[in-house]
């Protein structure tokens, strides 16, 4: 039986989240405070520490939802501290979700971690396991678009209403995606419970592929334009317009050189 020492040692936060946390919040204080010299790369650092943030409490929700339905063993593994280097698939939990980013300005988590679904009783319970992490995602997207819908950007800085945006977009961009009944992904796993073993069983050679597929699918012109308008579309409902995200990604993509801040009114 472990100690009570033992138990808290798996719910502490992680030092390395503290730290990507902490670098998240200085980058968006020089963003904010127009401290950098180049702002592109702290609008870099800033936007990435976020969404490496976001993946890491979107790991989080599966654990700790998987915890409260009966699988003991994520406290065990480490996934209760938010250390992203515990996961099982760190390629695919952190450095494939970031290059998405970087390439294609998507936001899409990947798998990783390990959830001991026999360990758990009921259809419901795996569902809400699956659907817990991109629930994080609708969360977080609530969160940075507050200020937009609250209209609460007076005095913002422009360069950091533009990141706000762009990691808006990306948010919103992984609820979607990630909800998608595709295997491999939490959309599916919501609805395997509920489908027929012999589906499963057919199904399930193809889950590894599934987050891969999603984004070369997404490489295809008219896909991708339809599906960022239906991002834009939404966003703007919630107050967040083209041009603030376009101009987020142009910043966040500091390589490509340092843009100039438009200086126009945009419509409320």
């Amino acid at each position: 039986m472990k100690s009570a020492s033992a138990r808290r040692g798996t719910n502490r936060i992680s030092p390395v989240f503290l730290g990507i946390a902490a670098v998240t919040a200085v980058s968006g204080w020089a963003v904010w405070t127009d401290f950098a010299a180049a702002p592109g790369v702290a609008v870099f650092l800033f936007v990435t520490g976020a969404w490496i943030v976001s993946l890491c409490l979107h790991e989080y929700a599966h654990a700790r939802t998987a915890l409260h339905s009966g699988d003991l063993s994520v406290g065990a593994k480490g996934y209760l501290t938010l250390n992203p280097l515990v996961y099982s698939h760190a390629v695919l939990s952190i450095i494939l979700p970031v290059i998405f980013v970087i390439m294609g300005g998507i936001g899409l988590p990947g798998g990783a971690v390990y959830i001991e679904r026999g360990r758990i009783r009921g259809r419901w319970k795996h569902s809400l396991i699956s659907a817990a992490g991109p629930l994080t995602n609708v969360l977080f997207a609530v969160v940075c678009t507050a200020p937009f819908w609250l209209d609460a950007l007076d005095g913002v800085p422009d360069t950091f209403r533009y990141a706000l945006g762009f990691l808006a977009l990306l948010q919103v961009t992984a609820a979607i995606l990630n909800f998608l009944p595709v295997p491999g992904l939490d959309g599916y796993g919501v609805i395997e419970p509920w489908l027929s073993y012999k589906i499963r069983r057919q199904v399930e050679p193809f889950a590894p592929f599934g987050l891969l597929a999603v984004f070369a699918i997404l490489w295809i012109p008219s896909v991708n334009g339809w599906f960022f308008d239906a991002v834009d579309a939404l966003l703007r409902g919630l107050g967040v317009t083209e041009w603030d995200t376009y101009w987020g990604r142009r910043f966040y993509e500091f390589w490509e050189g340092t843009p100039e801040i438009p200086t126009v009114t945009l419509p409320r």
